[in-house]
């Protein structure tokens, strides 16, 4: 039996959809550790959060870190993580996991998206 999908094709989105920019769902900028960035939160039932955010100029967030695990996926363009001494390239597709207690930035270019998932309330909205 052939299935056909009314759904069209993968293709590069510019931005999120509208549904996800919900103001409702807006992160604080006061709950950003980088200037000039624009970041939805949604929260988990056991008290996680997913934040996606968009970057439109080159930036670099301010040294931190946090008392639950972060995981980090690059939706598009591209991501320094600096961890400690270390520095991990990550490109669109990639992943990394980041410890708790990890002291941490991240530098990214113009037109990234990212998706980061916390193991705790991390973001306050608007």
């Amino acid at each position: 039996m052939r299935f056909s999908s009314a759904l069209p094709s993968a293709a590069p989105m510019p931005d999120f959809p509208a549904f996800i920019r919900n103001p409702a769902n807006r992160i604080a900028s006061s709950s950003q550790y980088t200037e000039g960035v624009e970041g939805y939160v949604f929260d988990g039932a056991d008290g996680s959060q997913v934040a996606l955010w968009t970057c439109r100029e080159d930036r670099t967030s301010k040294e931190h870190t946090h008392a639950f695990d972060e995981y980090v996926l690059v939706i598009e363009g591209s991501v320094t993580a600096i961890l400690g001494e270390r520095r991990i390239e990550l490109r669109a597709g990639e992943e990394l996991v980041i410890p708790a207690g990890t002291t941490q930035s991240m530098a990214v270019v113009a037109g990234t998206r990212t998706m980061h998932v916390f193991g705790g309330t991390r973001a306050m909205r608007s």
